[in-house]
């Protein structure tokens, strides 16, 4: 039989009930050969149940030292109970008579061996049920276990604390109640210590020969026992000491050994061993048979092999079936013929020299020769010739896309750079990396697109949102199962030329996490002055970028790294006005969508009037993704009434939109139809565009608190306290009593509470509403307004002016008033709206004032918020 040592039982967290199989052929059985009546001097009896169970009768033992056994007696059994320390087990379940050493690792465990080594060196070993328990409760333990004596503790060296722990297994028990749980378990145990009387012996020697017969031929077929092992149980006169013996060195799993641990009655407990000896025999008969098949595959393999390696050398000496030698050569003949660096023939000239030497069918060579498809398949300097005809390119952007002015002049720009270096001499792309940031759906991929058009360039499109993993960019080792080159490096190979238009979609999508981040391999891939020797680490020769023309995309710059957003430029698209969506639709997507839904211009007709109204009722975008959508539903249900109703042209005006497709979406909000108190018009961005922005003000008798509402973000908050201050400055020139702040409680709502509302430019507009409410002039109803306020009154700039513009225009505003400082960014409001809007640039806030609020005594309208500061003042 095998060692008699278990590694920690006691503290594995990883033990399954498995792995404890593997570990149990690890005991070392000792059998006592005295039988426990003769052991403890006491004469016993059992009867047997009708289910073969001992049948006791268990009452609360007295207080006695720990240790201490009490005799009792119940019917004919004889038990002896103990107050003995308790260790739960993981993964491990200990015997009677047998001899085992195993570590003690949990404190609480060590604590119970510590008590028990200087009392009577009994301790109580139970089995816990679940292995992966730290430190288990009492219905966490098997209720029978092992009294054990302690032979030898051994202290560990190291700063764990384990102690080796050597023990024989005494007789089998069963927990009574528990004593005491902290600071370890004490238990108090009753012993089962000997067999019924009326137990048929001649019955039981049967059985012990059965067992031993099985024994033997689970042997004969597992290898698992020695001879000498067999020997030694055989020569077992008890039964159950055999039965014992022969369970501990089984490796069965830890609920089979918890059983057979259970089973008091030793002809229950061998009948049930025999049956599991039968179940392991087969199983050992069962491996044999598939190592015996695995055998012989082996060798037929090996077989193959060495005939394959003969027939080689056969073929060879007959000058046949030269493919590997064929293809050695087509390699070399690649490598003279490439455009390759001349630092990195010699490598190449070695990966080609090991294939030669490796076997048919070796792994590697399938590795090697990926490697060099790769190599000879990349363009190496193959470039395509290029169109740099600045008219051309302009005539395709305007042909491709309607407004952008901005952006088709930077790219103009950009082209014309390119064909004076060209004309200079030099071959390289060298130039801003152009970076086209704008919301969806405003034809930043297309644009892209026509670019490539214009150059004579091939096209091709790398998405980067979403990327992880910086060898997306960079590559994969080819040591690496499964290793692949970059995605740069890849789509370089597939479109088989040096200068192509890499478009590289979504940038500002791209994420990092424990696998690398890839915005940092793009640092080099985007930098005109180092792309010109990026390494891919699955292709490990520099390869030269600098010919290559990058564009990339994005919807925002936020989340864009600022390294390498500053190796690019970027170029905003901000969105469409209403007329260039209306012209797009009726230019590019109209047409589009009739030829995808099976219809032609005469049997559907939009007018002018009804693309405005999908615009403003259906749709909310700065681009005209959704838009696009509106109109391609437009054209089905036409194909319905076409398909169905028999009808031949179908007209779309405004008024048949709602029977089309339903009813308007969205609203806008509309100019207010008077002048009111306490109420102001800003206007606000949005991603979708730009919105106005009515803010309310009630001035109402109270002790001068602020509240505010309307779902209002931080900035303004605090824009609201800034321009109250600001008012409290103003008084004198306001006609405002100076102690309104001390009298009056002032609610600034912002509507439509259900919307979160942020941002720096609704400054002004607070400042203004709160100002009329307090002086009770009236605000303007035709008079719109953005800018943010200092609390001197200083009008600060803002972003998004466009929108705002055009926002305001839809509304049906006669004046908006900007900051001054954004004066310049008036060049880029399309003059036909310009042309409907008086706009007043400002620089102070009583210039806002004195544009926006009616002179003293100017009649106002009769509103809630008119009588509410009414009776303020």
């Amino acid at each position: 039989m095998n060692d008699n040592k278990k590694r920690d039982p006691d503290d594995n967290h990883d033990l399954t009930p498995e792995q404890d199989t593997d570990t149990k052929a690890e005991q070392t059985s000792t059998r006592r050969k005295t039988t426990a009546a003769n052991k403890t001097g006491a004469t016993t009896a059992r009867k047997r149940t009708a289910a073969g169970k001992t049948a006791t009768t268990r009452k609360p033992a007295t207080a006695r030292k720990p240790g201490r056994p009490a005799k009792r007696r119940s019917g004919d059994d004889m038990h002896i109970l103990l107050d003995i320390p308790m260790i739960p087990l993981r993964g491990l379940t200990v015997f009677p008579g047998i001899t085992l050493a195993f570590d003690v690792a949990r404190d609480r465990s060590r604590q119970a061996v510590e008590a028990a080594a200087g009392g009577s060196q009994l301790i109580f070993l139970a089995t816990q049920k679940d292995v992966s328990t730290e430190w288990p409760t009492p219905s966490e333990i098997y209720e029978i276990g092992c009294v054990a004596r302690i032979r030898q503790v051994v202290e560990q060296t190291g700063s764990d604390g384990t102690a080796k722990l050597l023990v024989e297994g005494v007789r089998r028990a069963k927990i009574l109640r528990i004593l005491d749980d902290d600071p370890y378990y004490r238990v108090e145990v009753e012993q089962y210590l000997t067999v019924p009387e009326s137990l048929d012996f001649n019955e039981l020697e049967a059985w012990r020969r059965q067992l031993i017969q099985s024994l033997e031929e689970y042997a004969g077929a597992s290898s698992k026992f020695s001879s000498e092992a067999i020997v030694a149980i055989s020569g077992m006169n008890d039964a159950s000491e055999a039965a014992d013996t022969i369970t501990a060195n089984l490796a069965l799993k830890q609920t089979e050994k918890q059983e057979l641990l259970e089973a008091i009655d030793p002809i229950d407990r061998i009948q049930r061993l025999v049956l599991i000896l039968g179940r392991e025999k087969y199983i050992a008969e069962l491996e044999h048979d598939i190592g015996e098949k695995v055998r012989q595959t082996v060798e037929k393999n090996q077989k193959e092999y060495f005939l394959r390696e003969q027939m080689k050398v056969i073929q060879s000496e007959l000058g046949e079936h030269e493919s590997v030698q064929d293809e050695i050569a087509a390699y070399q003949e690649q490598l003279k013929n490439a455009n390759i660096p001349e630092e990195a023939r010699p490598r190449l000239e070695k990966e080609i020299n090991r294939l030669s030497r490796m076997p048919a069918g070796y792994p590697e060579g399938a590795v090697i020769r990926n490697y060099l498809d790769l190599v000879f398949e990349m363009p190496w300097g193959g470039m395509d010739e290029e169109h740099l005809d600045i008219a051309e390119a302009r005539k395709i952007l305007d042909r491709d896309h309607y407004g952008l002015k901005q952006v088709k002049e930077r790219i103009l720009e950009y082209l014309a750079v390119r064909k004076l270096r060209l004309q200079n001499g030099e071959t390289t792309t060298k130039g801003p990396i152009l970076c086209l940031v704008g919301p969806p759906g405003t034809g930043k991929t297309s644009i892209a697109r026509s670019v490539a058009e214009a150059l004579g360039r091939k096209y091709t499109r790398m998405s980067l949102g979403g990327i992880h993993d910086e060898a997306e960019i960079r590559g994969h080792r080819k040591t690496y199962v499964g290793a692949m080159p970059g995605r740069i490096i890849a789509a370089i190979r597939q479109i088989g030329t040096d200068n192509p238009l890499l478009l590289l979609d979504e940038i500002d999508k791209v994420g990092s996490d424990f696998r690398g981040d890839p915005t940092s391999a793009l640092l080099e891939v985007l930098d005109p002055e180092q792309n010109n020797s990026f390494r891919d680490h699955y292709l490990e020769i520099p390869y030269d970028l600098s010919h290559v023309m990058f564009i990339t995309t994005a919807n925002t710059t936020e989340t864009i790294p600022q390294p390498l957003l500053d190796r690019m430029e970027v170029v905003s698209i901000s969105g469409y006005t209403e007329e260039e969506k209306a012209e797009i639709v009726l230019r590019h997507i109209l047409s589009h969508q009739l030829e995808a839904n099976a219809l032609t211009s005469q049997q559907l007709k939009i007018s002018r009037e009804a693309v405005l109204a999908l615009i403003s009722g259906y749709t909310r975008e700065a681009g005209v993704r959704q838009l696009e959508r509106e109109i391609a539903h437009v054209c089905r249900r036409a194909a319905i009434l076409i398909a169905e109703k028999k009808q031949k042209t179908i007209k779309v005006t405004p008024e048949k939109l709602p029977d089309l497709i339903g009813r308007p979406k969205f609203r806008f909000e509309k100019m207010q139809d008077l002048d009111q108190i306490g109420i102001a018009t800003g206007l606000a961005w949005t991603f979708a565009g730009g919105d106005t922005l009515n803010i309310e003000v009630n001035v109402m008798p109270g002790s001068g608190k602020l509240e505010l509402t309307g779902s209002l973000g931080d900035v303004m908050k605090e824009s609201a306290r800034a321009a109250v201050t600001y008012i409290r400055t103003m008084v004198n020139e306001l006609g405002i009593d100076p102690d309104f702040n001390a009298k009056k409680d002032i609610h600034i709502h912002v509507p439509e509470g259900a919307t979160p509302k942020d941002g720096p430019s609704a400054g002004i507009t607070l400042a203004t509403a709160v100002a009329s409410a307090l002086s009770g002039r009236p605000v303007r109803h035709n008079v719109a307004m953005t800018g943010e306020i200092t609390l001197r009154g200083r009008v600060l700039p803002i972003g998004g002016l466009k929108e705002k513009i055009i926002a305001a225009n839809r509304a049906g505003i006669d004046t908006v008033l900007i900051p001054a400082d954004n004066e310049r960014d008036l060049e880029d409001i399309p003059e036909s709206v310009k042309d409907k809007l008086r706009i007043v640039p400002v620089a102070v806030m009583n210039d806002v004032l004195n544009e926006a609020l009616l002179p003293t005594g100017e009649a106002a309208s009769t509103s809630p918020a008119n009588a509410s500061a009414a009776k303020a003042e």
